[in-house]
């Protein structure tokens, strides 16, 4: 009775929990990634801005790099999610402030809520940039006076740091890669790897020089 329970428990949870099944060597590359990353951001804010202006800490970074680097195979955490999700959030997040300056409760609801549909159509789902979209509304002064500013930085400036961070810690260790699905350099690395390119023969060579 006891080893049939102890095999049922193996098998619920490699079957049920197996995403959340993680070596500790996983714990020390997810904290390294999302160190870095906010720290990188922490450092850019700290040394262009004052104190009271959060331009570059903006919550929803906080929350990719909890999918970037603690969920890396999840379909929400993949770079044409985490840009095109935080890009269109952002655009549509400063359209309806300007559109509803004054009904924060009304710009705040329909930026959001046209946020998600927007990346449904278009395929970018990543939940965090619902914030993006909202801090856009109810952000700081600062925030709102960069107008459309507030896309190419913090925002698309932000992402692009947390990306090119996570292309390079999650493909450190050996059993880990990011993203899931192989990028165009990737392929062709891949590509080289299993076909390398073959020298010719001597005799061959011969057969091919032109007097």
């Amino acid at each position: 009775m006891k080893k049939r329970i102890k095999r049922r428990y193996r098998i619920a949870r490699y079957v049920i929990y197996r995403q959340t099944i993680l070596a500790p060597v996983d714990h020390f590359w997810t904290f390294l990634g999302a160190f870095t990353a906010i720290a990188s951001l922490g450092l850019i804010q700290q040394s262009r801005f004052t104190p009271q202006d959060d331009v570059f800490l903006i919550g929803s970074f906080g929350a990719s790099c909890v999918l970037i680097f603690g969920t890396t195979h999840s379909p929400l955490a993949q770079p044409r999610n985490l840009v095109g999700g935080h890009l269109l959030a952002s655009l549509i997040g400063v359209a309806i402030q300007k559109l509803v300056p004054d009904q924060i409760w009304l710009a705040s609801a329909l930026a959001v809520s046209l946020s998600i549909v927007g990346m449904q159509i278009t395929k970018t789902m990543h939940p965090p940039a619902g914030a993006t979209a909202l801090i856009a509304n109810i952000g700081s002064e600062k925030i709102k006076s960069l107008g459309f500013g507030y896309t190419l930085a913090p925002v698309m400036t932000g992402v692009l740091i947390l990306l090119t961070i996570a292309l390079i810690v999650n493909n450190i260790p050996k059993g880990r890669s990011y993203p899931v699905a192989p990028l165009p350099w990737q392929k062709a690395a891949r590509k080289l790897r299993r076909n390398p390119p073959q020298r010719l023969h001597s005799d061959k060579v011969d057969a091919l020089d032109v007097p």
